[in-house]
């Protein structure tokens, strides 16, 4: 087995982010930011509104520097931490928990888009947009045809374009599945070389992780600013009606996250024998940053440092599935991106049937 380090020691450049409390940080801005941006809004007359749209423009600035910067970091911090996981595992040990995790991870996020559809449709977020007149500029044409749709699955072909022709243009285009399988790929190949051949690639792989926390740490200064200039600049934008309305959507999406978590809890209890509110104090700490961040990857080493220490996962599972996990199994992601769909096509009055 070739020798790396675990992404683990990066976690000292997220320790001072816990201790002087972000999260609560974050809440403040929040609040503050929603009652700046009540009163920037035109609505208001408090400001008229040419000076509220370019005050919203710069109150954006913030949010729009710190998710660029997250963005432009994560390809090559998920590049470098599936390969340090790769490389710092034997072959044997991929070959045994690989279809299990590959198994674990369709389930999960299956599990998560039915919970996602199931809400949306009981609590009908989308409606409340609807009957206010839907979003401003919604009007659209929607085809009626009483005949099915033709869908053709051509599951060989979807199966065979997972592994990208060209991985640089996945890298440019944010596609983050085919980045994945790249970067999987490329790993295993690596475990094949002689020591001395792959030793230059692991060392550039340990300075490319350690480059990308270090950029990531600087980002996390803005999230509080960034927050605050976001959360403004949207309710000067939004009348307090559509905001209310978007308030529901957001209750729907985190009842939804609440019933995924519980599920999660259960699997805890059920297969992990670990009492559910042990493994909440123990996931504390990095599930606040990731609330912070809104990035589960920028908290990777977190992740894993929490994982060996206090849940006494070994250190070959843990850096191999957090880094893949924390890409393709986003059960909240896929939750939150099915009530999403389901909540704009109710706002667009279009009938949704399952």
């Amino acid at each position: 087995m070739l020798e790396i380090k675990s992404l683990n020691y990066l976690s000292i450049h997220l320790d001072r982010f816990i201790q002087n409390r972000l999260w609560l940080k974050v809440i403040i801005g929040l609040i503050l930011g929603a009652f700046l941006g009540i009163l920037l809004n035109p609505s208001t007359g408090l400001v008229p509104q040419k000076i509220s749209s370019e005050l919203a423009n710069w109150l954006d600035l913030p949010g729009q520097i710190f998710m660029r910067l997250v963005q432009m970091i994560m390809i090559p911090l998920i590049f470098a931490s599936i390969i340090s996981g790769i490389v710092g595992n034997t072959s044997e040990n991929l070959k045994t928990f690989g279809l299990r995790l590959l198994i674990y991870f369709v389930f999960t996020t299956a599990v998560s888009i039915i919970i996602g559809t199931l809400v949306t449709l009981v609590m009908k977020p989308g409606e409340y947009i609807f009957s206010l007149g839907g979003f401003p500029n919604s009007s659209i044409e929607t085809p009626i045809s009483s005949a099915a749709p033709n869908i053709d699955l051509d599951l060989p072909n979807a199966i065979s374009k997972l592994i990208p022709n060209n991985p640089m243009e996945s890298m440019l285009m944010g596609e983050m599945l085919g980045v994945v399988i790249f970067t999987i790929i490329i790993g295993v190949a690596i475990t094949q070389l002689q020591k001395d051949t792959a030793r230059p690639i692991i060392r550039f792989t340990e300075a490319l992780q350690k480059i990308c926390m270090t950029i990531v740490s600087w980002a996390l200064i803005l999230v509080p600013y960034a927050v605050f200039g976001l959360m403004a600049a949207l309710l000067s934008r939004t009348g307090i009606d559509i905001f209310l309305g978007l308030g529901y959507y957001i209750g729907v999406v985190i009842i939804g996250l609440a019933i995924l978590m519980f599920f999660y809890l259960l699997i805890v209890l059920v297969f992990a024998k670990k009492s559910p509110l042990s493994f909440l104090k123990a996931i504390k700490e990095p599930q606040l940053l990731a609330f912070s961040t809104a990035s589960s990857a920028a908290v990777m080493p977190m992740t894993m440092k929490t994982a060996d220490e206090k849940l006494g996962v070994s250190s070959n599972i843990s850096d191999f599935v957090i880094p893949v996990g924390a890409t393709i199994n986003m059960d909240g992601t896929a939750l939150f991106q099915c009530v999403t769909t389901i909540f704009m096509a109710q706002a667009y009055g279009i009938e949704v049937h399952c």
